[in-house]
């Protein structure tokens, strides 16, 4: 099968911690003043990028200055777009100039994951305030020397989970840490989201001429391209994705942790999947169950690539929702099916109460006795959630803090080391590694249910399962498994190095 080939390849090529090099260092600016303009450079704006320029072109005194992106083609675009509306803006292709450039105050980016950590560091040691993506890391190490870094340099980093600063979504959790429908049982992440095939290149595939191939790999091996399609599709292939969980499912991962109140990685994590239904150049599965087993409830997640049958437009469905949660508790369930609401219902599957924000939201706190609207505060806005932040230079009223980014993000790499250092194995086997989870069992059975429906039997096509993985919260490492603990960083390209000491 394709998908062990590509496991091994990936182990071979990744089995090395990380080595520490000198960074550059930058002059640091000076903190943004209260009633002045915040000056924004954005990094990567093919894509996603646009929608941070839109962003935070649309937050009072804020202006975006710079642009960043290692496509001249889509650079000189962007710049062009700017010039059309009368606005002038500095351009860069290499991330490392724009963070000298002293004329701006804070930068963001939606480049490819394995970027993200390594510019978080850059940033902070810049003295730049910084909105990244999700997930906000390509492996746990490095996400945790993110945090470090915004911690020791004081900067403000807000994490791109945008159903933080749902106003709906808020409002549901708080119910359920009230304990309005009773204990939580299982907090249950769907990402069922068709994903074609993304093809079969045949050798070497030709790097666009306007692309600088060195700066997009980065902290990545610069290898040949051996997939059709340069961009997104890094997603899935190991050097530089990590897959649906990691791509949409960061967001309902960090949901579910939300519901569940717990704010440390889970003691004990494992996975079963596979890239089912197609042979292409993708190596992550499309398929997935990741359980993390922890001590109050566990968090199960679902990937599903794959239509809900053969030749079907249509996708599963689990209680009305196909790319959400789902929060089962003794007295009801809590579906939140979208980045927007949240819906309760009892045991017998009535609705009994509905949060769905929308327009301007109230002040918590202090502000919230005098009925303040907050400032940037409509339902939803993200951004302007990270600005006001930027001005007061409170970390704590961020609602997507890089430590939350960097605790959800590393729930989605664990399983994902589970199952890189897992094996292709019999149903029976993985039913036996689960047998003590109601839950678990119920979930695999929906996905044997699943792929049977797409024509794929386990019996002959078999599941890669995972081991049962034991992590040490508070070290972030594995205690039982030498092999996945070298898969919890990565080899690291010179001079594109996170190091050891941010």
């Amino acid at each position: 099968m394709k998908n062990t080939i590509s496991r091994r390849s990936f182990l071979t090529s990744t089995l090395a911690t990380a080595g520490a090099l000198t960074v550059p260092r930058w002059v640091h600016a000076d903190p943004v003043g209260a009633n002045g303009d915040i000056r924004v450079g954005v990094i990567g704006i093919r894509g996603r990028g646009g929608s941070h320029i839109s962003g935070f072109r649309g937050l009072p005194g804020v202006r975006v200055v710079s642009l960043c992106d290692v496509d001249s083609e889509v650079l000189a675009k962007g710049v062009k777009e700017f010039e059309k509306r009368g606005q002038k803006v500095s351009a860069y292709s290499d991330v490392r100039k724009m963070l000298e450039d002293k004329e701006i105050d804070v930068v963001s980016t939606a480049s490819p994951n394995h970027w993200h950590s390594l510019m978080i560091v850059w940033a902070c040691q810049a003295g730049k305030d910084m909105y990244v993506e999700k997930p906000v890391s390509h492996n746990v190490w490095e996400g945790r020397q993110a945090v470090k870094a915004a911690e020791k340099y004081g900067r403000i980093v807000q994490a791109g989970m945008q159903c933080r600063s749902s106003v709906g979504i808020r409002q549901g959790i708080e119910f359920l840490h009230a304990g309005k429908l009773g204990k939580i049982l299982v907090s249950r992440g769907l990402c069922y989201k068709r994903r074609d095939s993304i093809g079969k290149a045949v050798g070497e595939q030709p790097i666009p001429a306007a692309i600088d191939y060195d700066l997009w790999c980065g902290p990545a091996p610069k290898e040949p391209l051996r997939r059709l399609r340069l961009h997104y599709d890094w997603h899935w292939v190991w050097p530089t994705g990590n897959g649906d969980i990691g791509n949409q499912g960061i967001h309902q991962m960090d949901i579910c942790r939300w519901a569940l109140g717990v704010d440390t990685l889970s003691p004990g994590v494992m996975s079963v999947g596979g890239r089912f239904g197609y042979d292409d150049d993708g190596e992550t599965p499309n398929t997935q169950i990741a359980y993390h087993d922890y001590p109050g409830a566990p968090l199960i997640f679902e990937v599903r690539g794959l239509p809900e049958k053969n030749e079907s437009k249509s996708m599963d469905k689990f209680l009305g929702a196909s790319v959400g949660c789902v929060i089962h508790c003794e007295n009801g369930y809590m579906v939140i099916p979208s980045y927007s609401e949240a819906i309760a219902y009892d045991s017998a599957g009535k609705e009994i109460q509905r949060f769905k924000g929308g327009g301007k939201a109230k002040a918590t706190g202090a502000g919230a006795a005098s009925g303040v609207v907050m400032d940037f505060a409509e339902d939803g806005n993200h951004f302007g959630n990270f600005i006001r932040a930027v001005r007061s230079r409170k970390a704590n009223e961020l609602t997507g803090h890089i430590l939350e980014g960097h605790l959800s993000s590393a729930l989605c790499h664990t399983p994902n080391v589970s199952y890189l250092v897992g094996k292709q194995s019999e149903p029976g086997a993985v039913l036996e590694q689960i047998k003590g989870s109601r839950d678990g069992a119920e979930t695999f059975g929906r996905f044997k249910e699943h792929l049977a429906a797409n024509g794929i039997k386990l019996d002959e096509t078999k599941a890669v399962l995972g081991p049962w993985l034991k992590m040490n919260p508070k070290t972030e490492r594995f205690e039982n498994n030498d092999a996945a603990n070298e898969l919890l960083t990565r080899k690291y390209r010179a001079p594109f190095v996170v190091p050891e000491k941010v």
